[in-house]
This record gives structure tokens, C-alpha cells and sequence, in this order.
């Protein structure tokens, strides 16, 4: 059942844009000056249509592996996968290795974190992303299975961002790659670790990253930007998504202009790695990225930028049924190869 249901999503995105238009509403979706992709907003009438229930964390981690299972790529050819647990601090991190067939072993090892707001996602929704990422950069990738709330609020699973960062660099050259150097990436929260990883790094001395790959980044927890009453019922993550994640990630009382939850209120951001920041144009947290871009060029840093206009929040874990996010993917991951060996 499982699979026809797959079969069936699959073959209705498959059909013509006017007809995917026709059956969602009959006229394009345009906020903002931007037109979504007809087949994202094929998915969000159909996830409107069927309102869901107030959410538990376990519904929600189920919905969130689901929606990979139906939308997600398969894994690229040509890369091998290792399952792994990263001993460090009295405590194992299960993590997934990506390692290319075609490797060049002065590619430092790339860390990414999943996206999911800290309380949902996983490997397997960056999966099919982190082989296209490991093929590309020809060089070996991390994905960790960092702890997630409510069972394990803010900051543990930051924590844990920092100490899988620190055993990659320690360790690269058992995959292949430069010892003590690493770089580092992720989607949402995600790239909001990654971001939070560069610049503690700076503050320690730890190893900075190569790059940092941030990719629609939740960088200010603070702030009501216009992008979030704009797209306050963006598909899939709304307004009301977003509190309830930080209702479950976030001790009652925390400061969210603290830098370890909103890098954007870090002071000063000159001499961080190089930058790349990808968004979406469908999704409330746009204009954090832009922001942050520009908060890290104005201090010096190498910025790469760009944002995908008509797509959605989440876009990495379409590829299997979005072109237009397939070929996204494609890019980030070409134009992150391009800044490693820059």
C-alpha cells in the first residue's frame, strides 16, 4: 500500500504544469512578486485539503519521513555508504558516511546536519542530497543523527553539531580525506548548526571550516521579518509549524537573541569561512537568509548567494519529484565544489 501510494503521488505531479495549475486552484500561486512551482503547489492544495491534527513530535517525525518517502530522490550512483557512531564526549552520535567512488584526497571531509526545526528529520531526509553533495565535491561527507527535542532540548543537539564537527577534522584521514580539516553544511536548522559551527570555531580556535554550506538557514530567532507574514502559510513549514518547533526545542525562559540559537546576533563575523546561502522563495524564513548574507559580506567574507525563487522551504527533500529542486540540489552542491577548490 505503501508503494502504490508512491506510485500514484509520483504520476500526478507527472502531469502538464496547466493541468497541475487547473487541479490546485486553478491559477498560479504568486506572493511576493514570485510564481511557485506548479507541481509544489500541486502538493500544498493537496496537504490543504487535508488540514492535519495537532501534531506530536513521533506524528510529526512520522509525516516528515514520509514525505521523503513519497517526494525523495534516490540515492546517486557511484557513492558508498558506511553507517557510523562517533565516539566522543562519553557518548555515540550515529552518523551516515557518503564516500565517492572517484575521490580526491585533497577534498577536506564535509559535515552536514539535517534540517527539521530540532525536533524532526534524520539521515534519511538528506540522503539522496548528501550523495549528490559527496559525488560533486568528489570528497567524503558526514551526515549526523544529531539528538532532537522535546526529549533532548536546546543545546543538545548543537552540542552534538560541535563535537561530530571536531571528530570529522580529527579523523579525516581515515576516509581519505586532509587531516584536521573539515567543512561543514546543512538545511534549516541545519544551516543554522553549520553557521553556529563556523563561528564557534572562531571563538575556540577549533578548525575552521573549508566552507560553510547554508541552505534556507534559520539565522534569527529574534526578529519579525516581512518574509514571515508573507509566507506565514508557506507549504511545509508555516508560521504555526515554526512556533510549535521552538515551543519543543527551546528550555522556557531562553534568550533566542543568545548566538548559539540566532548567529545573526553574532557581533562580529569577519574572518569566517566562505559562505554559501542558498533560499527558497516560498518560504517564511527568506529573508533571514538574505540578511545574513549580507550581515557576512559587509564583514569581508566571501559570499556566494542565491535564492530559488519558486520554490518551497524544504526543497532538498524533493528531488525525486521536483526537476526544479533536483536541479537546485545540483547547483549548491556544483558551486560547493567550485568554493572547495577555490
Amino acid at each position: 500500500m505503501r508503494f502504490l501510494t508512491k506510485i500514484l503521488a509520483r504520476a500526478a505531479l507527472n502531469r502538464p504544469d496547466a493541468a497541475l495549475i487547473k487541479a490546485s486552484g486553478g491559477a498560479p500561486r504568486r506572493v511576493a512578486g514570485r510564481t511557485l512551482d506548479p507541481r509544489f503547489q500541486f502538493i500544498e492544495a493537496q496537504a490543504r485539503a487535508r488540514p492535519p491534527a495537532a501534531p506530536t513530535p513521533e506524528t510529526a517525525r512520522a509525516q516528515t519521513e514520509q514525505l521523503t518517502y513519497l517526494f525523495g530522490g534516490r540515492r546517486e550512483p557511484g557513492c558508498e555508504v558506511e553507517e557510523l557512531r562517533i565516539e566522543t564526549e562519553g557518548r555515540a552520535i550515529p552518523a551516515r558516511l557518503y564516500r565517492p567512488t572517484r575521490q580526491n584526497p585533497a577534498t577536506p571531509i564535509f559535515v552536514f546536519y539535517h534540517f527539521g526545526g530540532g525536533v524532526v528529520g534524520s539521515v534519511e531526509t538528506c540522503d539522496a542530497f548528501c550523495t549528490i553533495l559527496s559525488n560533486a565535491i568528489e570528497g567524503p561527507v558526514l551526515s549526523v543523527e544529531y539528538r532532537l527535542a522535546p526529549e533532548h532540548p536546546w543545546p543538545a543537539g548543537l552540542e552534538d553539531a560541535f563535537a561530530s564537527y571536531r571528530w570529522a577534522a580529527a579523523h579525516a584521514d581515515r576516509f581519505g580525506a586532509p587531516q584536521g580539516k573539515a567543512a561543514v553544511g546543512g538545511d534549516s536548522m541545519g544551516g543554522n548548526f553549520s553557521a553556529i559551527v563556523a563561528q564557534e570555531m572562531k571563538r575556540t580556535g577549533g578548525p575552521a571550516p573549508a566552507v560553510q554550506l547554508l541552505i534556507y538557514p534559520a539565522t534569527d530567532l529574534a526578529s519579525e521579518h516581512v518574509s514571515m507574514t508573507a509566507f506565514a502559510d508557506a507549504f511545509p513549514l508555516t508560521r504555526q509549524t515554526m512556533d510549535w518547533f521552538m515551543a519543543n526545542y527551546l528550555p522556557a525562559g531562553t534568550d533566542v537573541k543568545n548566538v548559539l540559537l540566532s548567529p545573526a546576533y553574532e557581533p562580529d563575523l569577519a574572518g569566517l569561512a566562505p559562505a554559501l546561502v542558498y533560499t527558497a522563495g516560498f518560504d517564511p524564513l527568506v529573508d533571514q537568509g538574505h540578511e545574513y548574507a549580507d550581515k557576512l559580506a559587509a564583514a569581508g567574507v566571501r559570499v556566494t548567494r542565491h535564492c530559488f525563487d519558486t520554490l518551497a522551504h524544504g526543497f532538498t527533500t524533493f528531488t525525486g519529484a521536483i526537476p526544479a529542486a533536483d536541479a537546485a540540489c545540483r547547483r549548491m552542491a556544483r558551486e560547493t565544489a567550485e568554493a572547495l577548490r577555490a
